[in-house]
């Protein structure tokens, strides 16, 4: 480069003759061509070996992924669904006569026993209801007694023949009528009973008792309008849920069940349930059928229209348990990655239910298998792994920031 701007210089400075004079810029601008090309060859050549593809010393650093290594139990197979709560009973609480609420008894929501009085209505218009049924009776036991001693009176006459045979039936018929009214009024005086002791609604069933739906001082009658509250009861409990077609054989085979109950957030609820219900038919829309199970719940730690996870326990199998974070789902089922030759790869499974927190795995591992249970989503078919125990693989997680 140097040298081509020495040339330069020189024949710029150093013309011959005329000739010479006029062909000076050409061969300047000749001779700076000459320079500028070789100048360009000379950075090419400096920048020619940082093109060259890497060779086998940059290869992709192996991926450090947290295993668990597979061991084979025996485990139960657990069969999980979302249940309902319900009371086992339901009570509606109504009124069975007209009147005004005079005194509200309970305190809603509070637990009732059966018999508690809930409300009172006014009483006094039944009292005289039973008053009068009662004048009414004595009035016909009165004309009762009259038709038996005339009727006495009378039949010796009629077997001495001393009457007619039309008189004698008389007696006989005023005697059967006096009776048949004393049955009437008897029966007036038991239903006045009645409507008097339904002035005092009480609770039907033990539980617990709901919003009250009529205040005091309301008017409510036996018709469409009667509803006062309800009465839950809650010990025991029900829990509705359903299973489908090939897990309701697997339970049916395993024979006795158990049940369990555990909350949204997989917390334990209620141990020790038994089915008391299993559905005939299979849901043509869903494909499934309906269950039923029984729970003691004396500390009311599941109430009505809860919704809940039920486990049944349906039997045991020897199997391995894999996090759930470890299971991913595709269009042929769910899988799992595991380390083979220091690659990870790809490993369809069969499931079985839960165990905890953990899938019940029944096929598709074998004992010694490393399952990856972290960085999944960095992970391709064949990508270098290195496997790391749970504590080591935290303490290289945390090793870059302690180095910042």
């Amino acid at each position: 480069m140097r040298a081509s701007l020495q040339a330069i210089s020189s024949a710029s400075s150093h013309p011959t003759g005329t000739g010479a004079a006029e062909a000076g810029p050409a061969l300047w601008r000749r001779a700076a061509l000459a320079a500028l090309l070789g100048a360009g060859g000379l950075v090419l050549a400096a920048c020619g070996p940082a093109q060259t593809a890497p060779g086998p010393d940059h290869a992709m650093p192996a991926l450090p992924v947290q295993v668990r290594h597979m061991q084979e139990q025996v485990l139960p197979i657990t069969l999980e669904a979302v249940g309902q709560a319900e009371g086992s009973k339901q009570v509606e609480v109504r009124a069975r006569v007209t009147g005004l609420i005079e005194r509200q008894r309970y305190q809603e929501g509070e637990p009732v026993r059966a018999g508690a009085a809930l409300y009172q209505i006014e009483r006094a218009p039944f009292e005289i209801a039973l008053q009068q049924a009662r004048a009414q009776l004595a009035q016909q036991q009165a004309q009762l007694e009259q038709a038996r001693r005339e009727h006495e009176r009378l039949r010796p006459l009629a077997e001495a023949q001393a009457i007619s045979r039309r008189e004698a039936d008389n007696a006989q018929s005023a005697l059967q009528l006096a009776q048949a009214a004393v049955a009437l009024a008897q029966a007036q005086v038991r239903e006045a009973e009645l409507n008097l002791s339904y002035t005092t609604v009480t609770a039907p069933i033990s539980g617990i008792s709901g919003r009250s739906l009529k205040s005091e001082g309301a008017l409510v009658n036996p018709g469409t309008d009667s509803l006062l509250t309800t009465v839950t009861q809650t010990d025991p409990i029900w829990v509705r849920f359903a299973l489908s077609e090939s897990e309701l054989a697997r339970l049916r085979a395993a024979g006795g069940t158990q049940v369990r109950l555990l909350s949204a957030e997989g917390e334990p609820l209620l141990d020790q349930g038994k089915l008391n219900f299993s559905g005939s038919t299979v849901d043509p829309a869903l494909g499934t059928v309906p269950l039923r199970a029984e729970f003691a719940n004396p500390r009311l730690r599941v109430l009505p229209g809860q919704f809940v996870k039920a486990q049944v326990v349906a039997g045991q199998a020897r199997a391995f348990l894999v996090p759930q974070a470890a299971v991913m789902q595709n269009e042929q089922g769910r899988m799992v990655w595991v380390v083979r030759d220091g690659q990870a790869q790809p490993a369809p499974i069969q499931t079985a239910g839960w165990s905890g927190s953990d899938w019940v795995v029944t096929a598709g591992l074998k004992a010694g298998d490393q399952v990856i249970v972290d960085n999944l989503m960095k992970l391709r078919p064949g990508a270098p792994v290195t496997p790391q125990a749970p504590a080591a693989s935290a303490a290289a997680a945390s090793a870059p920031a302690s180095g910042n």
